[in-house]
């Protein structure tokens, strides 16, 4: 096997290293999220449900909450989706893209509701984590220096509006934000007919 090794250039160990790092991180996430999806991560035990809430450790509060649906089944897929992503070297930049967040939010949750003990420890190994997708961004840096360029257009100062239309963009945007809401409204008061005189009172006593 030593052997072998020595027939593999020395520029290539780098290359090696980059593989097993990305190997790493995906076994991490694809063994997290296969675990949320068979019940083996989260939920507490019967007996841990008959102490009053205020009597709990915070990690058992939130392994508690995180065990309900579609929460669980949903991060368990990303994770894993995560995991296969990172595999494959046209890939990995995606994954390393979706890792990061992910375990961001794994290493907050952990320092804000385990042990100061655990919550350290899971910070030192995530941390580690986060130095592997550095060196695997790193290592695909010309790629990541291509899609940099594409994302971000040299775009001239000059303003594409009148000023006014700037100034009326709060209004627009609440506009904006109201109308995903009109189709159901109108559908809840055809199938609710009763509830429009009750609307229209409401109106009449706010004059």
């Amino acid at each position: 096997m030593f052997a072998k090794l020595r027939l593999v250039p020395k520029k290539r160990y780098w290359d090696y290293f980059i593989l097993v790092a990305r190997f790493l991180l995906a076994f991490t996430f694809i063994k997290y999220g296969y675990s949320k999806l068979v019940d083996g991560q989260f939920g507490v035990s019967s007996s841990d449900l008959q102490v009053p809430l205020k009597d709990l450790p915070l990690f058992k509060v939130m392994w508690f909450l995180f065990d309900h649906e579609p929460l669980k089944t949903a991060v368990g897929i990303l994770q894993i989706i995560t995991g296969i992503l990172l595999l494959f070297e046209s890939t990995a930049i995606l994954g390393v893209v979706f890792f990061i967040p992910i375990a961001a939010n794994i290493v907050l949750m952990d320092l804000s509701f385990m042990d100061a003990g655990m919550g350290q420890a899971f910070a030192r190994r995530f941390i580690f984590y986060f130095i592997l997708c550095l060196l695997i961004l790193w290592n695909d840096r010309d790629r990541i220096k291509i899609i940099w360029n594409a994302m971000i257009k040299k775009i001239p100062m000059k303003r594409k509006f009148p000023i006014f239309l700037y100034l009326l963009l709060p209004l627009f945007a609440i506009i904006l934000e109201i109308l995903p809401g009109i189709p159901y409204a109108v559908y809840y008061y055809i199938t609710n007919p009763e509830r429009i005189s009750e609307s229209f009172k409401i109106i009449q006593n706010l004059f």
